[in-house]
Order: structure tokens, then sequence, then C-alpha cells
């Protein structure tokens, strides 16, 4: 059972990290239509920021916590205004290219500014040591990733279906030309989702720097499983995030103790078999149909 217990809580650890990363490439998709490549750069943006303010700067990890999503957020503000906007009537696969193309220029950008050597952010002596839970010694900041997994979860939830922030981004993402004749400044709101899908991703970022080493291939490997994510849930759908996530998590946390061998052939495995029987996603789409 203490095996059980343990890769359940690592599963969940892993799970509800990749929702908060990979919902944020799901809203962007499901208002603006674009598949944000440079989603995974913007996550190692939000690691390297949180490494600068916290190993350089010296500041908390708790001021980097707050900080480095803000930053990234105004740099997504810029991407939008000055890159994306011409191309959001475009075909989905012009912003394919052009943000593999913003992807290239931030991981350059941060092999300039930081090298390409691995950095080491540690977890706050708050959420140092471990803690005995379902009769596994669990390291304590995961528990902490969990907790802030299921609130950002709620806030979401609680945003999208009960707020008039999210009624009006649910008319966007439904008909933008309807928005507009009801005087919705869709030019805003179409900022504003891609800087708050951005300020996911860094927040994912930050909170995945105690856990992993910082390398400027660190985003590389989370757009692919963000992807996976995606594709498993349904894209451009909230709850299809959590699913996705959440089988991807039990596929790492179960693969990587019992499968070891085979662990890191699981995820496409299970992606392969999703878009066999289920091309939209389980809850993409269509997925009914």
């Amino acid at each position: 059972m203490s095996g059980i217990g343990a890769a359940l809580l690592n599963s969940l650890d892993i799970g509800l990290l990749l929702f908060i990363i990979a919902v944020g490439l799901n809203i962007v998709f499901g208002v603006l239509n674009i598949i944000n490549f440079a989603h995974g750069a913007l996550y190692m943006l939000g690691a390297y920021l949180a490494f600068t303010l916290i190993n350089i700067a010296g500041m908390p990890f708790w001021a980097a916590l707050l900080l480095a999503p803000i930053g990234v957020a105004i740099l997504a503000v810029i991407i939008d205004r000055f890159l994306l906007r011409f191309i959001y009537s475009r075909d989905v696969a012009d912003s394919l290219l052009l943000t593999f193309a913003i992807l290239l220029i931030i991981n350059e950008s941060v092999r300039m500014i930081w090298g390409s050597g691995i950095h080491v952010v540690q977890p706050p002596d708050l959420l140092a040591g471990s803690v005995d839970l379902l009769g596994s010694s669990v390291a304590t900041y995961s528990l902490f990733v969990i907790i802030i997994g299921l609130l950002l979860l709620a806030g979401l939830w609680y945003l999208f279906n009960r707020t008039r922030v999210g009624r009006i981004m649910r008319a966007a993402a439904l008909d933008r030309d309807m928005a507009e004749a009801l005087c919705i400044n869709t030019r805003l709101v179409v900022t504003g989702v891609f800087a708050f899908g951005a300020w996911l991703a860094a927040v994912g970022g930050v909170m995945a720097a105690p856990m992993r080493a910082l390398d400027p291939g660190m985003g590389d490997k989370i757009i692919i499983e963000s992807f996976i994510v995606v594709v498993i849930g349904g894209l451009g759908s909230f709850p299809g995030a959590l699913l996705g996530a959440i089988i991807l998590g039990l596929i790492h946390g179960f693969g990587g103790r019992y499968l070891p061998e085979v662990n890191l052939l699981l995820p496409f495995v299970g992606m392969a078999l999703v878009l066999l029987f289920k091309p939209n996603g389980i809850m993409g789409k269509g997925a009914s149909a």
C-alpha cells in the first residue's frame, strides 16, 4: 500500500502541475483559436526569472512566485501587440509557425542571458523536508504543489462559470463578431487571454523550478507533454485539460514506479490510443459523436 500511495501522490503532483501549464495552452486555443507553440518557452522563462529573483536578487520564493509570472505576462502582452495580432484572422497553421519562431527566439535569449548550464532553485525553508502520508514519505513541497493546483483548478472553474469576465471570454470564444456587436472590447479580451495563458505557464515554471533542474531545453520538454495533455483531454476543453493532465500524471506516477523501462513511451502510447478511438480527445468538441 505504501508503494501505491506514493505513486498516487506522485501522480497527483505531476498531474496538477501539468494542468496548471496545459490549461493555459487550452484557454488560448479555445478563445483565440491559435496553437501557442511558445507556451513551453514562457514556462521556461518563468522558471528562469524565479531563479534570478531567488538566487541572484536574494528575494524569497514567495516574491518570485508573485513577480515572475507578472513579468512573463507583460512580455506576452508585448508579443500579442507587436506580433500575434497580425495572424489572428489567418489559418491556425500560421499561428503555429509564428509561435514556433517565438519559441526559438526565447530559447536562444535564455542561452545568451543565463548560459547553457544547469541551474537549481531550492524550495523555501517552510516547505523543505517531508511528511508521512498514505504510508510513505512525501516531500512537503510536493504537497504544496498539489494544494496550489487544486486552488487554481477551483479558481479557474469559478472564473469561467461564475464571473462576468469568464462569460465575456466564453462569448469571445463562441462568436467574436457577435461579442463586438454587444460592445465587448474583443481586442482587449484577446490580449488579456493571451497574457493570462502566459501567466499560467509562468506560474507552472516557478512551481517546477524547485523540483526540476533548469536548462534551456526544459520548455521543449514541457510543450510536448502539454500537447499530449490537450490531445488526450480535447483541444480547447477546460475539463479535458484536467482529465488529460491527471491521466498523464497517473502514467508517469505509476509507470515510473512499476514500468520504468518503458515509462518514456507510455504517454505517447496513451496519446496514440486516444487519437485512434477519440480523434477529438476524450472531452473535445465532437468527442461524443
